[in-house]
């Protein structure tokens, strides 16, 4: 990555490896259904101010709106199936389990963007995944098979969202992409907690700073990122370098939620991190 990517890159990281501590955290109020409707629904209402002054930025062909449409509901299935995963596991061995995500970005680039990839490349992916592994088996207890399943499905469909949006929308700016993906997945997250009669919003205080979090730090400028770095960088090597978002998951998870890490957490975490080195190597003529 380039210099001011790579930074961008690491408030991104930070964010997102937070984000699971505090996820899980937001998951003890209220149900994965209503805990996502209202992110979405705060984000959109927050932010639709400068969405206004931006609107020039705003697609206007069919074609175009019914990719971001697509989007949405894809990416808003993303979120629910890893948030019911994660209301019933660790935040750190979700966050693990979520980021097989690389390996299927890795595979859906090179069919599907025609990405040039090279033995290091693949070799940084296996590694890192091998570290994922790792993490998993060790902590694998703490999910149970269904949701562990839910997970993987939740990491195949970021994954879906990741490259759809290099290939068909990386002209749409990243801020109004995220931005749609987000208003217009309120609509069938609505569906669902109207069937299940669950619009309840917790009046504690902890409850609206977590809400306040999700909405600036990891709605607006993480997943924002994610996007701009996609449309800049390969998506391999974003995906690849994302790895590092569950080893810094697992030690927020340590400290903030008194989740146990063991010798096992270590080694994953040092395959991880060589896997990452790898990806990010650039060949002698770039």
């Amino acid at each position: 990555m380039k210099a001011s990517n790579t930074l961008l890159f690491i408030t991104m990281a930070t964010v997102w490896s937070l984000n699971w501590s505090i996820m899980k955290t937001g998951l003890g109020f209220v149900s994965p259904v209503a805990f996502l409707l209202q992110r979405f629904i705060f984000f959109s209402l927050a932010f639709s101010p400068l969405i206004f002054f931006w609107r020039k930025k705003i697609p206007r062909d069919k074609k175009t709106i019914v990719k971001i449409v697509v989007l949405a509901m894809v990416n808003a299935a993303n979120f629910l199936a890893t948030s019911a995963a994660l209301a019933v596991g660790s935040s750190g061995t979700s966050a693990v389990l979520n980021y097989t995500a690389p390996l299927f970005v890795f595979c859906l680039a090179v069919v599907f963007l025609k990405e040039e990839t090279s033995v290091i490349k693949f070799i940084g992916v296996v590694v890192g995944f091998g570290g994922i592994s790792v993490l998993f088996i060790h902590g694998a207890s703490s999910l149970m098979f269904l949701s562990a399943v839910t997970m993987v499905l939740g990491a195949s469909l970021w994954a879906v969202t990741t490259v759809f949006y290099k290939k068909f929308l990386s002209h749409v700016d990243a801020f109004v992409t995220n931005y749609f993906q987000c208003l217009l997945g309120i609509l069938p997250l609505s569906l669902f907690a109207l069937a299940k009669n669950d619009f309840t919003v917790p009046s504690d205080p902890a409850y609206l700073w977590i809400l306040i979090y999700e909405t600036i730090a990891v709605s607006a400028m993480g997943s924002t990122l994610w996007l701009y770095l996609t449309k800049k960088e390969g998506a391999t090597v974003v995906a690849g370098s994302s790895l590092i978002v569950p080893v810094l998951a697992m030690l927020f998870g340590w400290a903030l939620l008194n989740e146990s890490l063991y010798i096992e957490s270590v080694a994953g975490s040092a395959l991880i991190l060589a896997g990452v080195g790898l990806v990010n190597t650039r060949r002698e003529k770039e």
